[in-house]
């Protein structure tokens, strides 16, 4: 975790200094400055929107402890492990199973998951995918990727200044002794550097949450077990609202967009195997066996053995994802 942690704080380190870089080329320190306070501006309003934006672009409905049933339990006990406020919950009626979570504190957080990872994913399963989630919110990653976006944001307004400079004229003379092609490579270059270290972030953020979240539900191999089954599921079932805005893409559990089998330096999402491979790890850890076969009537609340789950309490409703 301190390793991962360590990678998010160098690579936003590394994007703070291209946008350095940028503005020098521009308009020194100054240039640097306006830019980065303008994308501030732009990235701390979609922040604070951010929750509500989502929400609405997936079509999720808020539910409570009556509409949402085991799935609504799974994540009070949950959030009451991760000692967290209670997030508000979310289902979108879609057919993928995944699962996102936003907002820009534990105070205003929400998570929302799909009717497909509910229908198909065993309650052990979907208990990882929620750990997951909730692990995004304890460690702001919202806000980490905020930051991300406005340095980010900031290198590419001033691409856009140097691209036009560069074409329609300025003072090639004088741009620091690099000439103009070097303003040009440099304006093409700088935001694509700029946006495989945002992803990079994001894929760092992935494994944290990933580790954190095995940690909060106890049982990684249950996290790694939904991985599992989301990625392959996810590759044939597509996410039409994620099609459509894949901007979002970045806040699934697992990559919505479908034709993305290969792990690049341009994905959102680290390679599922990877992550699997490090719960097994985590796992080996801290002693957590795989449950036996499990299945949604093991995982009954109240049921005896150790597959019924953390949640020790005997259901007073019919049972299944909505109640």
């Amino acid at each position: 975790m301190p390793t991962n942690f360590a990678k998010t704080g160098l690579l936003l380190a590394v994007l703070t200094g291209i946008l350095v870089a940028m503005g020098a080329l521009v308009g020194g320190a100054t240039g640097a400055v306006i830019a980065f306070l303008v994308a501030a501006a732009i990235n701390l309003f979609s922040l604070w929107k951010s929750d509500k934006l989502v929400l609405s672009m997936y079509g999720a409905e808020e539910v409570d402890e009556h509409t949402g049933g085991e799935f609504y339990a799974i994540v009070r006990e949950l959030a009451g492990k991760a000692g967290l406020p209670m997030p508000r919950v979310y289902i979108m009626n879609n057919p993928q199973p995944n699962a996102f979570a936003t907002g820009r504190n534990p105070q205003n957080a929400a998570v929302c998951a799909s009717t497909g990872l509910i229908e198909m994913l065993t309650p052990e399963e979907v208990a990882g995918v929620m750990a997951h989630e909730l692990s995004h919110i304890k460690n702001y990653d919202t806000l980490t990727m905020a930051v991300a976006a406005t340095i980010g944001g900031a290198v590419s307004m001033l691409a856009q200044f140097l691209q036009f400079g560069a074409i329609f004229g300025g003072n090639r003379e004088n741009n620091n002794g690099v000439g103009w092609i070097g303003v040009l490579v440099a304006a093409i270059v700088a935001p694509l550097a700029a946006t495989l270290v945002q992803m990079a972030v994001s894929r760092s953020r992935e494994y944290q949450a990933d580790r954190l979240g095995g940690t909060i539900c106890g049982h990684p191999l249950w996290l790694a077990s939904a991985l599992r089954k989301i990625e392959t599921y996810a590759r044939g079932i597509p996410n039409e609202p994620a099609e459509a805005a894949p901007g979002t893409a970045h806040l699934f559990i697992i990559n919505p967009l479908t034709g993305q089998g290969m792990d690049n330096l341009f994905s959102t999402h680290p390679n599922t195997e990877n992550r699997i491979a490090e719960l097994e790890k985590l796992a080996t850890e801290i002693g957590s066996a795989p449950p036996a076969a499990p299945s949604h009537a093991s995982y009954a609340p109240g049921s005896s053995g150790a597959a019924a789950g953390p949640w020790g309490r005997a259901p007073d409703r019919p049972r299944g994802p909505w109640g």
